[in-house]
């Protein structure tokens, strides 16, 4: 599949460049012990997301690892939007290239019959080299200085300022961003779906 390889790079990328941690003049120890005592997540209001489905209430970090490593809470948001976005190209492309394929005869259904197959496929004849190639370069260029300046407090977790149909006033917009998290999570959950059917079963959408 097209995305398979995409969903891998960016995971990668996201877990191999960390914001640097701010220097407080306290020992590790002593800013573990102070940070573990005060700072709660589900308390801050920069960050949305920790409710259910239903809307109600629901606290999630059964590592507690907010808690514990709080300089790197914005990185840990980053790393989450990132997944869930490339997660919802993923399970789009999954469902479109079932009905639709570019033009060419390597894309064509009589060459690639089912989407799963896909990935494997286009190793064999080159184009997902020249995926792995343009995400590389976009790594490069983008993820590496954007985590460095979410790192320093300049930008905010998944904000690259593309914000054209955004709400104008806060309420708005953290309903917004709830929003993307919880489709994110739900895509992230579904695209495993998707390829575990998928193999299972031998079928495309709706892969049963």
């Amino acid at each position: 599949m097209l995305f398979k390889l995409t969903f891998c790079l960016l995971a990668t990328a996201s877990a191999f460049v960390v914001p640097p941690v701010p220097n407080t003049g306290l020992s590790t120890t002593e800013m573990h012990a102070e940070t573990t005592e005060k700072y709660n997540v589900f308390e801050d209001s920069k960050f949305v997301g920790n409710s259910d489905f239903r809307g109600k209430r629901f606290d999630f970090d059964p590592l507690n690892l907010a808690a514990a490593y709080p300089p790197f809470v914005p990185f840990f948001r980053e790393a989450e939007l990132r997944h869930g976005r490339t997660a919802m190209l993923a399970v789009l492309g999954f469902v479109a290239t079932d009905f639709m394929r570019l033009p060419g005869e390597m894309y064509s259904f009589d060459s690639i019959p089912k989407t799963i197959d896909i990935h494997d496929a286009l190793l064999k004849t080159g184009p997902m080299y020249q995926l792995l190639l343009w995400i590389g370069l976009w790594d490069v260029l983008v993820t590496a200085p954007s985590i460095k300046a979410l790192g320093e407090g300049f930008r905010e977790p998944g904000d690259f300022g593309w914000r054209w149909f955004a709400p104008e006033s806060k309420e708005g917009f953290d309903v917004k961003r709830d929003a993307e998290l919880k489709n994110g999570r739900l895509a992230m959950i579904a695209v495993g779906g998707i390829a575990t059917q998928s193999i299972v079963t031998g079928h495309g959408f709706p892969y049963v």
